[in-house]
């Protein structure tokens, strides 16, 4: 059995599905099915993509408005440091997408993501419950994680 997740845009899935594949290593575009003359959308538009990210597959979906995205669903992305950090967030940032906090944003086509070192798993399951309280309180205050001043809330500093 395969799960893979279906994202539903509104004309947008090609070019999403071209930034992520661009963006992500070990990640490409699969087949593309387009609409026809008489659809909802100009023929020869993508009317479902099949693309995978790091090796999970995905389907983008051109259906329409009726659907838009929202925060209740988010595509998470574990970096090993900050250079990755800034990769993903600067990536998916790029053309029009809005920070949020703690981590998360919104791409340019309304995907939610949550782009998250793994230095914060790290730091809030070791030490002592004030150590990580201190990373907590750290990192309600950012929008794009920064690692050194998450192990700087850690450490006390």
């Amino acid at each position: 059995m395969t799960i893979t997740p279906c994202l539903w845009f509104n004309g947008e899935a090609e070019d999403a599905a071209k930034l992520y594949t661009a963006l992500f290593p070990d990640s490409s575009i699969g087949a593309v099915s387009r609409y026809g003359a008489g659809a909802p959308f100009p023929a020869g538009t993508a009317l479902m993509v099949e693309f995978s990210l790091g090796g999970q597959r995905f389907q983008a979906l051109n259906g329409g408005p009726q659907f838009p995205h929202s925060e209740a669903i988010s595509l998470s992305v574990a970096c090993a440091d900050q250079a990755e950090v800034d990769h993903y967030w600067d990536g998916l940032l790029a053309g029009g997408g809005s920070p949020s906090q703690c981590g998360w944003l919104q791409d340019r086509f309304g995907v939610s993501w949550q782009v998250v070192p793994a230095a914060l798993g790290r730091l809030m399951s070791a030490g002592t419950p004030e150590q990580s309280g201190r990373v907590m309180a750290a990192m309600m205050k950012m929008r794009k994680f920064d690692v050194a001043a998450l192990e700087a809330a850690f450490a006390g500093d």
